[in-house]
């Protein structure tokens, strides 16, 4: 390791790539430092220890929830934003036939994708002002229409600013920008939980807190290996003679990854399990009897450790299958690989080799579906197991951090790669 680092550091212009990415997370970082006017800082942590779902946002946030900074919504926004245009593409022909120009229908989706960000983060930014209001208890202070029009242009403008430093990460090709910016918060957030750890700490659960670094370190281990998993369709290229030159006649594989989708699934469960609970806050003190009795019952089933575990594995379960649907499509490999000569041994080319490709992404599928649904309730395990509500990392920010160190990670050797031809 010290010496890949050491090759780093080298290369002169992988080193400014680099540091021009750390950088930016500095900045963020710093951004997410500046709070909007008017807010109580105090109240506003005290009512976040109570409300574990706006804890889970924060995460996406990348931490500037918490402090309810300029960029206060994170990237939220724009990740909203991509997963409708992915699910348009699915369902209006023109947008499927425009993702399949090229770089020229990519920019055009991700124009669009931009300018949707705009309205979702000034309705986001809206919402949250207005449920911190009513249910902050002296957060937020009286805000006139002057105010509350500036703080939402102000964190909307955050939401921008924050999607074109991600989108300057993207080009330097050192690691995801959008991934990154989240990682930053997470780890930004790791020394403060230890410090809160060891200021609630109880000798007489030093083997809790042993057990719980253990889980943890498996964790992390099991994230690597899943994430690195991957099945490998073997696939044969028929011999063709043109004049005197033969083509194909070689052995390769097809490799499909047990986790296809990343954490795709635990972003889409994360916005439809938060969902009910925030909007029944907003009822919780209406004049209506039934609609406030209802709300207040929503809130307090979604607070029920259990059902709200057992909600959050099933979404992320059946998230992961629906996304993979969206990426994955065995009739178009099928296709390109008859177009290319290419055939999996023992299967017929055409439909029957894509149901056999749709049959086996659905089997490893499963481990990858039901892991990811694992480590999403992994805090809430341990924390009602335990009884140590200060876990410094949950599970969900656990396979963020892992996956985002082991993008980066290759992105870096692939660059290495680039500029040591001699290695070879």
């Amino acid at each position: 390791m010290l010496e890949k680092l050491g090759q780093v550091w080298k290369v002169r212009d992988l080193r400014s790539k680099i540091l021009f990415v750390f950088g930016m997370l500095v900045i963020f970082r710093l951004a997410a430092h500046i709070p909007i006017p008017g807010v109580d800082a105090a109240a506003l942590q005290k009512f976040f220890q109570s409300n574990q779902l706006l804890g889970l946002l924060n995460i996406f946030s990348g931490g500037g929830l918490e402090n309810f900074s300029i960029v206060m919504l994170g990237v939220g926004p724009y990740i909203t934003a991509s997963i409708i245009f992915q699910l348009l593409t699915m369902i209006i022909p023109a947008l499927e036939r425009l993702s399949k120009e090229g770089e020229q229908g990519y920019r055009r989706i991700n124009q669009w994708t931009r300018m949707l960000t705009v309205p979702l983060a000034a309705l986001n930014a809206f919402g949250t002002i207005t449920l911190l209001r009513q249910q902050g208890g002296g957060i937020i202070t009286a805000l006139s229409g002057f105010d509350l029009t500036t703080a939402i242009i102000g964190i909307t403008g955050g939401t921008i600013f924050l999607m074109w430093i991600g989108e300057l990460i993207s080009e330097k090709k050192i690691g995801n920008g959008i991934s990154l910016i989240i990682f930053a918060g997470i780890v930004a957030a790791i020394p403060r939980t230890i410090q809160q750890t060891l200021a609630v700490f109880d000798p007489s659960k030093i083997f809790t807190y042993l057990l719980i670094l253990i889980v943890g370190l498996i964790t992390i281990a099991a994230v690597v290996f899943i994430t690195e998993a991957q099945r490998n369709i073997p696939v044969s290229y028929a011999r063709r003679i043109r004049g005197n030159r033969v083509f194909g006649g070689v052995d390769t594989h097809l490799p499909l990854r047990v986790n296809q989708a990343g954490v795709i699934p635990i972003i889409f469960a994360v916005s439809l399990v938060v969902f009910p609970p925030l909007v029944a806050q907003f009822f919780a003190n209406s004049p209506i009897g039934w609609l406030a009795s209802l709300a207040r019952g929503t809130t307090l089933l979604f607070q029920n450790q259990g059902f709200y575990a057992i909600i959050y594995f099933i979404l992320v379960v059946a998230f992961t299958y629906f996304y993979t649907s969206v990426v994955f499509h065995p009739q178009q490999i099928a296709e390109n690989l008859q177009k290319q000569g290419g055939f999996v041994p023992g299967i017929r080319p055409g439909q029957q080799t894509a149901e056999y490709l749709g049959y086996v992404s659905n089997r490893i599928m499963l481990a990858g579906a039901l892991f990811l649904g694992a480590v999403a309730v992994l805090p809430n395990v341990l924390q009602s197991t335990t009884n140590i509500q200060t876990i410094v990392v949950g599970g969900t920010s656990l396979l963020i951090v892992v996956s985002v160190v082991i993008e980066t990670v290759k992105q870096i050797d692939a660059q290495l790669v680039m500029r040591d031809y001699e290695g070879f």
